[in-house]
């Protein structure tokens, strides 16, 4: 369905009669990690609806909006296949029918991770999936771990904008060798694509030094980096542990936290994370 009308009239009508509407929000692409999102919305929800748009208001100038990968027609027989009900593939101007004026406004949790470096890119994608809860009004919503910061900026956009939906996290779906699936992979080099993996390889040896007891964020980050450094063809952008839930820096393990990382490999920009808890009595 392109239009909002048209995708609106076919769920108040699933809405009228009982039945629970789930969303899997996407820009299209789709791989095994959105499909695995979908796959856990299926089980759970009466009627699934998935959306496919590629939010220019996340892009930076210098970024990849124009070069991003399409493929509707393929994403649209993934879809059929996990027996998705609707989707949801506007036109720009079906979702923006105006100059954009009204933002969704994110303080603390955009501060750091990401946000520094890609100015603007959490308003825009809290605007677009405000937009987006708006048309479809789903019971619950889907969002990855892979990306965390986003999972938990909506998750408090909910929270605090009183909108009546469930945000369910699901799990980072990984290549063999731990790579994390993303749609930009496809920019991979045959070298950039061996060398992707070491992301994860810093970020589980960060959680190992955790889970044996180490404490000092310094100590765990500067190991962590020999790991990113030995790769030639990785320029590492961040690399920090943080509170899971207010995403802003430890300096030392009391509990809990996220360990997330970002790296350049030629051209192509990848996000990772995890999640680490000290040893019992550690």
């Amino acid at each position: 369905m392109r239009s909002v009308a048209e995708v609106r009239e076919y769920l108040s009508r699933a809405r009228r009669a009982g039945r629970t509407i789930g969303l899997v929000p996407t820009m299209g692409a789709l791989h095994a990690g959105n499909i695995s999102l979908m796959e856990k919305a299926r089980g759970q929800c009466d009627v699934l609806a998935v959306t496919i748009f590629v939010n220019p208001l996340q892009f930076g100038p210098n970024e990849d909006y124009q070069r991003y990968p399409r493929n509707l027609e393929r994403d649209l027989e993934a879809c059929e296949r996990v027996g998705v009900d609707v989707v949801f593939a506007p036109a720009f101007e079906a979702l923006y029918v105006s100059e954009q004026k009204i933002f969704i406004e994110i303080t603390q949790l955009a501060d750091h991770l990401c946000g520094p470096f890609r100015p603007g890119h959490f308003r825009g994608v809290a605007t677009v999936v405000a937009k987006l809860f708006n048309v479809i009004q789903p019971d619950t919503a889907y969002f990855g771990e892979k990306d965390y910061q986003q999972l938990c900026i909506i998750r408090k956009m909910v929270e605090d904008l009183n909108l009546p939906i469930e945000i369910v996290p699901v799990a980072t779906y990984r290549e063999p060798d731990g790579l994390a699936l993303s749609s930009r992979n496809v920019y991979l080099e045959p070298e950039g694509r061996e060398a992707a993996p070491t992301l994860f390889r810093a970020l589980s040896s960060a959680r190992k030094m955790i889970e044996d007891g180490e404490k000092d964020v310094a100590v765990i980050k500067e190991s962590s980096a020999w790991i990113l450094d030995a790769e030639s063809h990785i320029r590492p952008e961040y690399f920090e542990i943080v509170d899971p839930v207010n995403l802003q820096p430890v300096t030392e393990i009391a509990g809990e936290v996220r360990i997330a990382g970002a790296v350049w490999i030629g051209k192509t920009r990848l996000i990772d994370n995890v999640s680490a808890v000290p040893r019992q009595g550690g």
